[in-house]
């Protein structure tokens, strides 16, 4: 089965971490060379943050790619640092997870709940967002699904709107469950420092 293999990946990774502000913050290092950054709530282990980033064919450091919480804004300079910044009107595309869910929150979105139509594309393995009034579209992947070769499901997807936000929900499967229970119970272990990167000794 693929999703144990993910697992083992996770865990053979070299991985470091620090406590810092209430989050348990953990660098992984694959083989490939491809790195992962999550942070936790320190108390309660709710993920905050998964970000990632690989070398480029030359070998230089691509940019983080951030796939669970919000991207860190970008600095543009000091010369006209208002130029270039996004009109706070337009959608704010996150992802948000839960225990028992994948969460993505588009927010600026004021049209009712009726206008939207969110569907599985199991050939795409993708989920899609439409409008009825042509304003919104979007595709989006679960990497999480993807890395543990799971199908999508239809009957695990639901959406609500609330205060100008969609609010989509996707039940994780209980093979996701599984392999996040392990890999709570490898980060617990893991050893932290607050001042620091503490290496953790792999098995």
């Amino acid at each position: 089965m693929a999703a144990p293999r993910w697992v083992d990946s996770l865990k053979a990774a070299k991985k470091t971490a620090i406590l810092q502000d209430g989050r348990k913050k953990v660098h992984y290092l694959f083989e490939d060379g491809k790195e992962m950054v999550e942070e936790y709530d320190s108390k309660t282990y709710e993920l905050l943050l998964r970000k990632w980033r690989q070398k480029s064919a030359l070998g230089a450091h691509c940019q983080w790619q951030t796939e669970v919480g919000e991207a860190a804004v970008q600095s543009i300079g000091a010369l006209e640092p208002d130029f270039l910044k996004e009109s706070n009107t337009n959608p704010i595309f996150m992802r948000k997870d839960t225990r028992t869910s994948f969460q993505w929150r588009i927010r600026n979105l004021p049209y009712p709940k009726d206008v939207y139509s969110v569907t599985v594309e199991k050939v795409e393995r993708c989920c899609v967002i439409r409008t009825s009034n042509k304003k919104y579209y979007k595709k989006f992947s679960i990497p999480d699904l993807d890395r543990c070769q799971l199908d999508l499901n239809d009957s695990a997807l639901s959406f609500a709107h609330a205060n100008n936000t969609l609010i989509i929900t996707y039940q994780k499967p209980k093979e996701i469950l599984s392999v996040e229970e392990e890999l709570q119970q490898e980060l617990r272990s893991l050893q932290t420092t607050a001042d620091g990167d503490v290496e953790c000794k792999t098995q």
